[in-house]
């Protein structure tokens, strides 16, 4: 019996109890869904919920009343061995080894959509993040939410939700110009401009720039600026792009902020929220009055120049993610960036979202590893890709997705490169390939999964491996809601240990000349259901499960 068939039965016995006049409730009340979780003990059974405490102010009655109602109920349903009542209501039901162990064929036959929800069915999110200056690689201070936001939108879609992975290129205003100046420097053998760009990569791109146009270095410097910008851009994107496929992490969409300049985005903003009453002429400045909204201070949004400030493109570049369709908007943003919160739920209040609703902004802590070393093309920075050619990909993500964002970080390399126990990558990633490398031996001693008897798999560590792949699903449903990727990492350390504590007490190959029976056929399938359970989890994190270590 798996958490969500549990849950069903719980739902229904309330809403019989309900239409049989036992319990004052409207039909409407009862949830269609039961919360479910494992109890802290697991001598109190193998489950339990609190919807007693939950529904007895409406029905009239008091907590244990209508436990008991539900428990008499409860106990009639096939697979339900015991149900208790504690405390001020809780109730604790256990089920039988049978009604277990079914869970192992059932994770099977489910594959990769086990794990899988509809907690956010109907939800449309855009999430941005990493969203680094085209001016330079991705560096350390990136490497947390590419881990991080990837993770996120991958239990988001596990969850139901459609996400949108997007990344924001800061490609307007006068960074691009010292950027370019920069390159252009390089390319005539000058120092770079003050409050430049250093750093070996700058060259390199001069000479790419150069590749691609041969008489750059002919052109004035008025003329050369333009075309320098443009193709040291490009190619710096490029290889922005690169590493963030070697890191695993895809985004949907790449949006330029210059295209919401040259489109008239901006003008078009002002004009939106001038409609709506909450812009202002002040000193020759158009402003937006934030203050109505919890910010802390009225923004300009043109100054008085006639220059839009970079408030004015995050207002239109949210009236663009609203236009689009995307009724959750979700931000990811570096330790610097608190000032940030206000000022973008002020401009979703001022663009008639609701901000507890309509936007989210989620602030990442710093990340530092003990031993890195500064980037040799880039000089003042510590790059992500020398952290993945170092490192790895897997052990970066999975170290990177174990934390809440919220918790500054250091990570231990020689940790992360140690090949036993204490490495929490190595331990859950070893666990997924002793399980394929059992499968291997016990099809070559002749196991299949032609029979499954589920009331074979009574042995402790049995029932005890079984709970907590039946309790996944609902980890993967809370990293969801709470955007904690770190609750599915943790998860499958403790599915990891429980395997191998069931690897070293219960056989699935029959010893010598033994005959294969069917609890060797049946634990295959545990074996194969806990291999996959980990592949699922591994897969939301952004790391490989490998086959063999």
């Amino acid at each position: 019996m798996t958490p969500e068939e549990l849950s069903l039965a719980i739902s229904a016995c309330l809403k019989d109890a309900v239409a049989a006049g036992e319990i004052a409730l409207s039909a409407s009340a009862v949830p269609d869904v039961v919360r479910v979780e494992r109890p802290k003990n697991r001598e109190h059974g193998d489950w339990a919920t609190n919807i007693a405490l939950q529904l007895a102010k409406q029905a009239g009655t008091n907590p244990r009343e209508l436990a008991t109602i539900l428990s008499a109920r409860l106990k009639s349903i096939n697979g339900v061995s015991a149900v208790d009542i504690a405390g001020p209501g809780f109730l604790n039901i256990t089920v039988d080894a049978a009604a277990a162990g079914a869970l192992a064929k059932a994770i099977v036959e489910a594959g990769r959509t086990y794990g899988t929800n509809s907690a956010l069915a109907g939800h449309t999110v855009n999430m941005e993040f990493v969203s680094a200056n085209p001016t330079g690689p991705l560096h350390i201070g990136h490497t947390r939410w590419a881990a991080l936001g990837d993770a996120i939108a991958r239990v988001l879609r596990a969850s139901g939700a459609e996400v949108t992975a997007e990344y924001y290129i800061n490609d307007a205003g006068t960074q691009m110009n010292v950027f370019a100046h920069s390159v252009y420097n390089r390319l005539h053998g000058l120092p770079v401009p003050d409050g430049g760009y250093p750093g070996q990569y700058i060259a390199d791109l001069g000479h790419e720039v150069l590749t691609e146009h041969p008489d750059i270095r002919e052109l004035t410097e008025v003329a050369a600026l333009p075309v320098i910008r443009a193709a040291a851009y490009k190619a710096q994107m490029k290889d922005i792009k690169s590493t963030l496929a070697d890191f695993g992490v895809e985004f949907d969409v790449f949006f330029s902020e210059q295209e919401l300049h040259d489109a008239g985005a901006i003008q078009s903003a002002v004009a939106r929220l001038r409609e709506q009453g909450h812009v202002f002429d002040d000193g020759g400045a158009v402003w937006l009055r934030t203050t109505d909204f919890g910010d802390d201070k009225d923004r300009v949004m043109i100054r008085a120049n006639g220059e839009p400030t970079y408030f004015a493109a995050d207002a239109a570049y949210y009236l663009s993610k609203k236009d689009r369709g995307f009724t959750e908007k979700i931000y990811l943003l570096g330790a610097d960036h608190h000032g940030y919160i206000n000022r973008l739920k002020a401009i979703a209040a001022c663009a008639g979202d609701d901000p507890d609703r309509n936007i989210e902004v989620l602030i990442g802590q710093l990340v530092s590893v003990n031993g890195a070393k500064l980037s040799k093309r880039a000089g003042n920075i510590i790059e992500l890709k020398d952290l993945i050619d170092w490192l790895g990909k897997d052990a970066v993500r999975y170290s990177l997705a174990r934390f809440p964002a919220d918790s500054p970080l250091t990570l231990d390399p020689d940790l992360l490169k140690k090949h036993s126990n204490e490495n929490p990558v190595f331990y859950v990633q070893y666990a997924h390939a002793r399980t394929r490398g059992a499968a291997r031996n016990a099809v070559a001693a002749g196991v299949d999964r032609s029979a499954f008897n589920a009331s074979l798999l009574d042995h402790a560590t049995e029932n005890e491996l079984l709970s907590y792949l039946g309790s996944y699903p609902s980890i993967v449903a809370k990293a969801a809601e709470l955007r904690e990727p770190h609750r599915v990492a943790r998860h499958l350390e403790v599915i990891a240990g429980a395997y191998h504590r069931w690897y070293d007490a219960c056989r699935i190959a029959p010893m010598g000349d033994e005959p294969v029976t069917d609890v060797n056929r049946t634990r295959l399938w545990l074996n194969d259901a806990t291999s996959q359970v980990l592949a699922n989890g591994l897969d939301l994190l952004g790391v490989s499960a490998p086959e063999r270590m």
